[in-house]
């Protein structure tokens, strides 16, 4: 199948709107609802990450991405990501956004930046590209 008869086929599925609202909601649901089964319902079973953010050894599909939020949520029981920008085209969606949170142990407040390229395919994220800034102390 050419690229373009798949993009096309791709496409029909899910239009730039469609998926700009599925990874809103994601975000939303997953991480400041801290819903955890959104993982099981948006991520693909072969859903690969490349963010340097994600610590080596996560296992593969659903499971890592749920195990290391499961994680953040127990360090940063107030995470809180905002959605800045998003854009949309072909099988990608673009998000600039800002995560906000406070240290459970140290009361700390911190908040970073960053930019999360999604790939969708068949109604599910099936990679993540990200490139997060450092986390840094809010006064």
């Amino acid at each position: 199948m050419s690229t373009g008869l798949a993009m096309g086929r791709l496409m029909s599925m899910m239009n730039t709107a469609d998926a700009k609202a599925f990874v809103r909601q994601h975000f939303e649901d997953f991480v400041n609802r801290q819903d955890l089964a959104a993982a099981d319902r948006n991520f693909a079973a072969d859903y690969q990450e490349h963010g340097s953010d994600v610590p080596p050894g996560l296992p593969a599909g659903p499971a890592g991405p749920k195990q290391y939020l499961a994680a953040a949520f127990q360090r940063f029981p107030d995470i809180n990501v905002t959605i800045e920008d998003i854009i949309s085209e072909g099988d990608k969606v673009v998000v600039r956004n800002t995560w906000r949170a406070t240290d459970k142990t140290s009361g700390q407040k911190i908040e970073f930046s960053g930019i999360v390229i999604w790939r969708i395919v068949e109604e599910k994220l099936a990679e993540r590209w990200a490139y997060l800034q450092a986390p840094h102390p809010v006064h």
